[in-house]
């Protein structure tokens, strides 16, 4: 019997929000690209007040200072550097920390738009994504800093003064941070390709030869030119390859839509 509240009947994937205007769409993301970056500015005003842009720079430079030789000190080349590269490293950590906030403002943008089973599948995921991005650079920053700066060190010739650049420095520091972070979003996008049905598990399976080929070439090329880099990279690049094996198992189950769970269902 149709319930006269809802007289299509009850869905239990039904939106939850309800249809808007364009005009109010573009209205609402404005003001969430605004919460957006008001919590940046936040986020940048208190890191310029503590601890400040040249703390934070030496808090960056750190594990690369800590394997120059003794009396070394890094360079500013350009004028100016000493000033902006330390504004640099400002703004970047500022948007570094304010990325669940920026994420939260997009989520609760496009929830509205979503099915219940499709926000099952996107929230977890972007939840995970930003964590494992986190434990990328992370992982970069207190691990193979500390392993790859004085092996490079000591590959340097007598006859060269190792005195680096810090706007080199920086360029080379975040694009480090960007590889560890995406290379640790392999389980996320072994899921959304297992979800999407591009792969199925039992095929995931059976690539994991071809990725463990396809990771070493990478860890190879975005790695600094030492083994211990290289394997700190590839050997949790595998290991996450697994755990999204795993996920994608639980996450295919659990985030199906009612059509396909009713398709999936044997007939009595």
């Amino acid at each position: 019997m149709t319930d006269p509240a809802n007289p299509q009947g009850s869905k239990a994937d039904e939106l939850d929000g309800s249809e808007q205007p364009f005009v109010e769409h573009l209205f609402e993301l404005r003001d969430r690209l605004l919460h957006a970056l008001y919590g940046v500015g936040a986020v940048l005003a208190a890191l310029l007040f503590y601890p400040g842009p040249s703390k934070l720079y030496d808090l960056l430079a750190m594990p690369l200072v800590k394997s120059l030789p003794e009396g070394s000190r890094m360079i500013a080349v350009g004028v100016v550097s000493p000033f902006l590269v330390p504004i640099k490293v400002t703004v970047l950590a500022a948007i570094g920390l304010s990325l669940p906030w920026i994420l939260y403002q997009i989520w609760a943008f496009v929830a509205p738009g979503l099915y219940r089973h499709e926000k099952k599948l996107v929230l977890p995921l972007v939840a995970a994504s930003t964590v494992l991005f986190y434990f990328g650079a992370a992982f970069c920053y207190f691990f193979v800093f500390g392993q790859a700066f004085p092996a490079i060190q000591k590959m340097a010739p007598i006859s060269v003064a190792v005195s680096p650049d810090i706007e080199a420095y920086l360029d080379f520091v975040v694009t480090m941070f960007i590889a560890f972070g995406v290379a640790f979003e392999v389980p996320i996008v072994v899921i959304v390709l297992a979800r999407m049905g591009m792969v199925t598990v039992a095929q995931l399976k059976s690539f994991r030869s071809y990725f463990v080929v396809g990771a070493a070439a990478v860890a190879g090329l975005v790695t600094p030119p030492d083994p211990v880099s290289m394997i700190a990279l590839l050997v949790p690049m595998v290991l996450l390859y697994e755990v999204g094996i795993l996920a994608a198992q639980v996450f295919i189950k659990h985030t199906q839509a009612p059509d396909e769970v009713a398709d999936a269902t044997p007939p009595r």
